[in-house]
């Protein structure tokens, strides 16, 4: 987490760059899931786009798979 060296504890909401790197992901991936769909929830702030760090855990977390033919089902 890079973008969090300044930080004691990472922010409860991240900006885009900030998401994307926790996640791993580049941040041009991250808007488009925000056009297409797909990605973890945001939050529209004003102009400002922000993610919540417990919902791209939970995302993490959802998106969990046992092998690469699983759906996610149980």
């Amino acid at each position: 987490m890079a973008g969090f060296s300044n930080y004691p504890i990472p922010p409860a909401l991240l900006t885009s760059p900030q998401a994307s790197d926790y996640c791993g992901f580049s941040h041009r991936t991250f808007e488009n899931w925000r056009l297409r769909g797909g990605g973890p929830p945001f939050c529209k702030l004003g102009g400002a786009v922000r993610y919540r760090l417990a919902d791209l855990d939970r995302w993490i977390e959802d998106n969990l798979r046992e092998s690469t033919s699983s759906d996610g089902e149980n």
